[in-house]
């Protein structure tokens, strides 16, 4: 039987090469594994201040992005979160099956709220329910397509592991209603860090050591060679010692799909400017004609037809599910 696979991508910035090697070159192998439901996350994009016309853009730009990178519709389900109306359903049945405790210890909300204070005054620090309740809804994205797999971050699992005690909460008190899911890291290319500061993953906020997937390949290649190295000369993965070279190696063995040995292996003897340079013109090439297949989508809009099919599809499967949650707690559904 084949495995469900659901992932998504928060439009809340441009994406970045992280993104890139960690989630967009991986589409093919994904597709081969199961059935694919992959979401642009607009509704998570909320839970921050967001320029409405920003959202839009970013949002279409995702949609042209997984094109792009070789998602064939024809295979999974590529769609907008906001567009399948079960996800904010679910969220207001499940939201109730959650604790205060356990999402006030999220990482990402203390991290999220601890910025926001630390940017106003006590009085002025305004956080948002939904930064509290954001795992909730994430819990309901997973839950709504009875995911087997979910690709993360790393920095995302902690996320993974709530809803699959939801899963465990829930089904002890309905009976066997919604499927476990497990998170699914991958060991290369899944924390590309900041080129300017190799301690920060790739984040879309750092002008000068994110890489854009929009970039002129001008600015990528500049960005590469002015890319933080560290002491020494040797090209060795070590990411205590050698934070900014182990990045680079990462970039290149995924670039070239590739295992770190190998890569290690093939820049014994070089010099740190050479490496790098060789590094950008791995990911030049690579960016310059995925950026080419872009500007194509974009200007056909083919994105359109592909999100509108794509909701279909996933509301056939989440309608399911929620019918489901609906009966399971009592809700008269006619």
């Amino acid at each position: 039987m084949e495995k469900n696979i659901l992932t998504g991508i928060k439009p809340t910035g441009q994406l970045t090469l992280g993104n890139y090697l960690g989630v967009l070159k991986n589409l093919h192998e994904m597709m081969d594994r199961g059935n694919c439901y992959i979401f642009i996350a607009d509704l998570h994009a909320l839970t921050l201040p967001i320029d409405p016309e920003v959202l839009r853009n970013n949002s279409r730009d995702i949609a042209a992005f997984y094109l792009a990178a070789g998602l064939d519709p024809n295979r999974c389900a590529l769609f907008l979160q906001s567009d399948v109306s079960a996800h904010a359903e679910l969220n207001a049945i499940m939201q109730n099956y959650m604790y205060m405790g356990e999402l006030s210890r999220m990482t990402q909300f203390k991290d999220i709220s601890s910025k926001i204070a630390a940017k106003s005054d006590a009085k002025d620090a305004h956080i948002g329910l939904g930064i509290f309740t954001y795992p909730v809804l994430m819990a309901c994205d997973i839950v709504l397509y009875d995911a087997d797999i979910v690709p993360v971050g790393e920095d995302q699992k902690q996320h993974v592991e709530l809803a699959r005690d939801l899963v465990v909460r829930f089904n002890h008190k309905y009976g066997d209603i919604l499927k476990m899911p497990y998170p699914e890291v991958r060991k290369v290319g899944a924390r590309i860090m900041s080129l300017s500061d190799p301690s920060k993953k790739m984040s879309k906020s750092d002008p000068k050591g994110d890489i854009f997937l929009k970039d002129d390949l001008a600015v990528v290649r500049k960005k590469i060679m002015s890319a933080v190295t560290d002491t020494g000369s040797e090209v060795k993965y070590d990411k205590e010692n050698k934070p900014g070279i182990s990045n680079l190696l990462t970039i290149y063995a995924v670039t070239k799909n590739m295992s770190i040995e190998d890569a290690e292996a093939h820049f014994v003897g070089y010099r740190y400017g050479d490496f790098k340079r060789e590094v950008a013109d791995a990911v030049c090439e690579d960016l310059g004609a995925f950026q080419e297949r872009y500007r194509k989508i974009i200007e056909s809009k083919e994105y359109e037809r592909v999100l509108k099919e794509g909701a279909e599809k996933a509301r056939v499967v989440a309608n399911k599910t929620l019918k489901r949650v609906k009966e399971a707690v009592g809700l008269l559904t006619l």
